[in-house]
């Protein structure tokens, strides 16, 4: 009885232990991909590539993005096959994050904000790849960039990357608390908040002297505002706690509100992170540098 029984105890045994092995892959799959949402939403993917004027669908490309150097549209990256990034691989998203390169080797423009999505670390870049696959795929051509000369020239990125591309992933300061390099990954690497509110050079670097000192030539010819602790021209009088309530609602300690391109940030971004990464975003802005500056009027 002993030898017939023992093979039907093993099979069911290895049975049992299949079936905790395949429920413990789903439940790490549904984190990654519950993560991968989080740094999606923190990362304002939707903003840029989906085109919501037209009401587009999710991440099916063709959102504007002008700038002095020409217009921008934000490119399919639903995974479809074809016309998305459906067939790439986990480290060729990765070398596209960080580094500014294609598949095939092109270099991607700089209005991909590569340079602080850089600093994404390894996991959080392969949880964001593994939620936009999980999208559906939108079977959609991706409008051609509207660049002048010189910058219709993509071989000059090439030059762009060797003087303003240091690349990442971020590196925690020992001299600071945990907080505050949260805040500062959240702010330099995922939100990408000195893409737009730090002003630009000739060719389009960013001018890190005057980090976070405003822009007043941003997207669409908006001026950014500065948001360093500068009493008189950033966000210095501004508690703690009215930037974290800033960061949820939209709303503004006089009352006003977000508008334009900073609404479309809080709604489908900060207004989605925890309590406490919001905090810890606020922790971060009250301890920069305070910079004075006010912004002179954009160019036409």
């Amino acid at each position: 009885m002993f030898h017939i029984g023992r093979p039907v105890f093993v099979v069911a045994a290895f049975g049992t232990l299949f079936a905790a092995t395949v429920m413990s892959a789903a439940a790490a799959d549904t984190a990654a991909l519950e993560r991968g949402k989080y740094i999606f939403d923190a990362s304002g993917c939707a903003n840029c590539h989906t085109d919501r004027a037209k009401k587009g669908p999710l991440l099916g490309g063709g959102a504007a993005i002008k700038t002095p150097f020409g217009t921008f549209y934000g490119p399919n990256i639903s995974p479809h096959p074809e016309r998305g990034i459906g067939k790439w691989s986990e480290a060729q998203f990765i070398r596209a994050m960080r580094k500014g390169v294609s598949p095939g080797g092109r270099h991607y423009y700089p209005a991909f904000p590569y340079a602080s999505f850089t600093l994404m670390t390894d996991g959080d870049l392969k949880d964001l790849k593994a939620y936009i696959f999980s999208l559906p795929p939108i079977d959609r051509q991706s409008p051609k960039q509207e660049l002048g000369f010189p910058y219709n020239i993509r071989a000059g990125v090439w030059l762009w990357k060797t003087l303003y591309l240091e690349e990442g992933p971020y590196k925690s300061k020992a001299d600071k608390s945990a907080e505050w390099n949260r805040g500062a990954y959240l702010v330099e690497a995922l939100t990408h908040c000195g893409e737009c509110h730090t002003p630009r050079t000739a060719l389009g670097g960013m001018k890190r002297s005057l980090w976070l000192a405003g822009n007043a030539q941003g997207p669409d010819n908006e001026r950014i505002p500065n948001i360093t602790p500068d009493s008189g021209t950033g966000i210095g009088k501004w508690s703690l706690e009215e930037i974290i309530d800033s960061l949820e609602t939209g709303t503004l300690p006089d009352g006003d509100e977000f508008g334009s391109l900073m609404a479309d940030v809080v709604t489908h971004g900060t207004a989605k992170l925890t309590a406490a990464d919001r905090r810890a975003i606020a922790v971060y802005l009250k301890a920069l540098p305070a910079i004075q500056r006010s912004l002179p009027k954009p160019t036409k």
